[in-house]
């Protein structure tokens, strides 16, 4: 079964972030608690871990803003 990878709400007035940069590339084996990406939110980059470990599934794209809740991509 696949774990979503949403866009966690970091800050009390977090609506949106960006990706600035994958640490793991699509179709890398990743193991929960890794980082895995760097979230880029008011002015603050974050380190966010892999919810599960398995196979990365790259969705969201660096650079591009995205609203909190948002599916960035899967583990399966």
């Amino acid at each position: 079964m696949a774990t979503d990878i949403l866009l966690p709400k970091i800050g009390f007035s977090m609506t949106e972030a960006q990706i600035a940069e994958w640490l793991a590339e699509d179709g890398a084996t990743v193991t929960e608690g890794q980082p895995l990406y760097l979230l880029e939110a008011d002015k603050s980059a974050n380190e966010v871990e892999a919810p599960a470990s398995g196979t990365l599934r790259i969705i969201a794209q660096p650079g591009e803003t995205y609203e909190v809740g948002t599916v960035l991509g899967t583990i399966e």
